[in-house]
């Protein structure tokens, strides 16, 4: 994760982003550090990546890598204005003990456009990631990918529209919950066959952000205003965990958007 000590809205690069309307830094960095503190409370581990001046996205961690077994394949950004994270995020890996790190060739928003499910990575296409990406992600990582296209601009990363509940293991398939509005018809067939015990999301969640959610399998961490999810979610087992992310919105971020996941 990455604090938001720069946040701001400065330029419009997806529809939540209104640079007219005003910003308040310091109600995002609470909201940030109550995600952060979350993940804390649930026992998982968080590193801290340093913000740098004049990337206020830089908040949006999970668009800087994808990190399976170990292996790293880097971001490259399609807006000009966040093309110069891709660097202090890579330097962020190797120092920190990354050997396997490859940066692409292709246009490539990492973990904002691939979800991994323990076995497939879902990869999203349509709005910034590139299709060629997703082959270039599968010779990189080593693992199968599967390509979603998504189709309306206010879901313009995969993890606007979709996330992963339970990775696969050897007893059970992974489960998904996702926003079926927001794919292409093929897409959509793709996802019902292979997930056809998915979570189906309405436009009000989808519209609150509820899909950018992160679980861990048991506990899931999805915006406030996320209710009728969270209230499908529990009938399931799950248990949902609420944050205000009403400020990081503004930017068109949720909880995912703020963490990328190390799969060590």
């Amino acid at each position: 994760m990455c604090p938001p000590r720069y946040f701001a809205v400065e330029y419009a690069i997806n529809p939540w982003m209104d640079p007219g309307k005003p910003v308040d830094t310091d109600r995002a960095l609470a909201q940030w550090t109550e995600l952060r503190d979350t993940y804390r409370r649930l026992g998982h581990t968080v590193d801290e990546v340093p913000p740098e001046p004049g990337l206020p996205d830089m908040v949006f961690a999970a668009n800087s890598g994808t990190v399976i077994d170990g292996r790293v394949l880097g971001a490259r950004f399609r807006a000009p204005q966040r093309a110069a994270e891709a660097e202090h995020f890579r330097r962020w890996f190797v120092e920190h003990g990354y050997r396997d790190v490859t940066m692409p060739r292709q246009i490539n928003e990492a973990e904002g456009d691939f979800a991994w499910t323990g076995r497939l990575l879902l990869a999203g296409t349509g709005f910034r990631t590139d299709p060629a990406a997703h082959a270039e992600a599968q010779e990189t990582l080593g693992v199968p990918v599967v390509s979603l296209r998504l189709t309306d601009p206010r879901y313009y990363h995969l993890d606007t529209a979709l996330f992963v509940l339970s990775e696969a293991t050897e007893a059970a398939p992974a489960r998904v919950a996702y926003y079926p509005e927001a794919f292409s018809r093929g897409s959509r067939r793709v996802l019902e066959r292979l997930f056809p015990d998915a979570v189906l999301a309405t436009a009000a969640d989808a519209a609150c952000f509820g899909l950018n959610a992160v679980s861990d399998g048991r506990n899931v961490v999805l915006p406030v205003e996320a209710t009728g999810l969270a209230g499908r979610l529990a009938a399931l087992g799950y248990e949902p965990v609420f944050v205000d992310i009403s400020e990081l919105r503004k930017a068109g971020g949720g909880p995912k958007c703020c963490t990328l996941e190390l799969r060590k």
